[in-house]
């Protein structure tokens, strides 16, 4: 009588199918990650972008940092950006008003691309 069992043959043509798929799957999953990334960077964005010209709708000037409009309750709290995983690394474009100095804009900090090309400090 001979023990149950799977023969060598067996568990390779098993792994290669495994190994197939994941061959499919992965890139996949870290391509919607990286979409993701960017949803959430484009919709902090807007929620700081927003927070500021809310900010200078009501005290007739900028913020003379992002951490104001979490004090003064425009935003809950600063946002983190999703590519550098910080949230001290925004970029923020100064006025060019003289009468009106602070914070007119926002950018991501991250050096990487997008997945379309562009770069993320330019969104």
């Amino acid at each position: 009588m001979r023990p149950r069992g799977f023969t060598l043959i067996e568990l390779l043509i098993v792994m290669a199918i495994i190994a197939t798929l994941l061959t499919i799957a992965v890139p996949r999953y870290f391509h919607s990650l990286e979409q993701a990334r960017e949803t959430v960077l484009k919709q902090d964005l807007a929620i700081l972008r927003e927070a500021i010209d809310k900010y200078y709708a009501d005290v007739n000037e900028y913020p003379e940092t992002l951490q104001v409009l979490a004090e003064k309750h425009y935003v809950r709290s600063l946002p983190v950006d999703p590519f550098t995983k910080l949230a001290d690394t925004w970029t923020v474009i100064p006025s060019d008003d003289p009468d009106h100095a602070g914070i007119r804009d926002v950018h991501s900090g991250a050096p990487q691309n997008a997945s379309d090309g562009t770069a993320l400090a330019t969104w």
